[in-house]
């Protein structure tokens, strides 16, 4: 149930972001664009993002593998279909985090520090 519950969010998230640039959220080439500055902001311990970005990596590196959970050449139909939950939770993983990133970005800089 619980996975169910994750996926759904994951293709909420991705029918949100393909469509927020046409109701003025940020575009799909700003989520994109942000993606290197999120790395790097994680990497310096200023953004929270470190958990997030190894899941994603994990996503990443499960689809482009020849290791496969269902491997394509003995279940074809199954195969191709775990693959393609991993890459569209991937992808609505991404669209959010870097939504949420921009956000983040967006209020650190109105902050004033002394």
């Amino acid at each position: 149930m619980a996975k169910t519950l994750k996926r759904a969010a994951a293709f909420t998230a991705l029918a949100r972001a393909l469509t927020a640039g046409a109701r003025g959220g940020p575009t799909l080439a700003q989520r994109l664009s942000a993606l290197p500055r999120m790395i790097a902001a994680t990497a310096r311990g200023r953004y929270d993002g470190g958990l997030r970005l190894a899941l994603m990596a994990a996503a990443t590196a499960y689809v482009v593998s020849p290791v496969d959970a269902v491997p394509e050449a003995f279940v074809f139909l199954f195969g191709l279909i775990d693959d393609a939950v991993a890459v569209t939770w991937l992808a609505g993983t991404i669209l959010s985090e870097t939504e949420r990133f921009l956000e983040w970005e967006r209020t650190r800089s109105a902050l004033v520090v002394e």
